[in-house]
């Protein structure tokens, strides 16, 4: 095998993990839906998603990440606000100032569908040895931390919410 057809053959296994963790949140979601009306969008579920990401961004934050006008974040956030997954929380350095704070109602729904890297992690562990766990997750965050500049984003932690259910 040559060093070229190594990388395809990586990026083939990194595409279909990538894919099937898709899959299942999809699947997830759209089970969650069966006989009644989505109460998040796409787009929302996205937007959602970034502000947790972000971890309690301004809504001028949220919008420079996007890289969308603040009126149309603005609408977006109002949308999420009045279903009841965000609130608006006063700074407690700068009164001016509102941070987007995802609420239970949106740690619920995001549990609900992204237990699934536990459930797959814990088979991670299960099947290999722990040295190589550990290079996964060496090569892992190497990834994340090195080779993915484009994505301005603080890694972190997964919320216990997840890790809980």
């Amino acid at each position: 095998m040559t060093a070229g057809e190594g990388k395809t053959l990586l990026e083939d296994v990194v595409w279909n993990v990538y894919t099937k963790f898709k899959l299942h949140f999809y699947l997830q979601v759209f089970g969650q839906f069966q006989g009644r009306e989505a109460s998040l969008t796409t787009v929302e579920t996205y937007c959602a998603e970034v502000i947790q990401a972000l971890g309690e961004p301004t809504i001028n934050e949220f919008a420079t990440f996007l890289n969308i006008s603040q009126p149309n974040a603005a609408y977006k956030v109002g949308n999420l606000i009045k279903k009841g997954y965000v609130d608006k929380v006063q700074s407690e350095d700068d009164k001016r100032e509102y941070h987007l704070r995802l609420t239970q109602k949106y740690m619920n729904y995001y549990a609900i569908t992204n237990r699934y890297v536990c459930t797959v992690m814990e088979r991670v562990t299960e099947r290999f040895p722990p040295e190589d766990c550990r290079k996964l997750e060496q090569m892992l965050r190497v990834i994340s931390l090195e080779l993915m500049p484009e994505v301005a984003y603080q890694d972190t932690p997964m919320p216990e919410v997840v890790r809980k259910n």
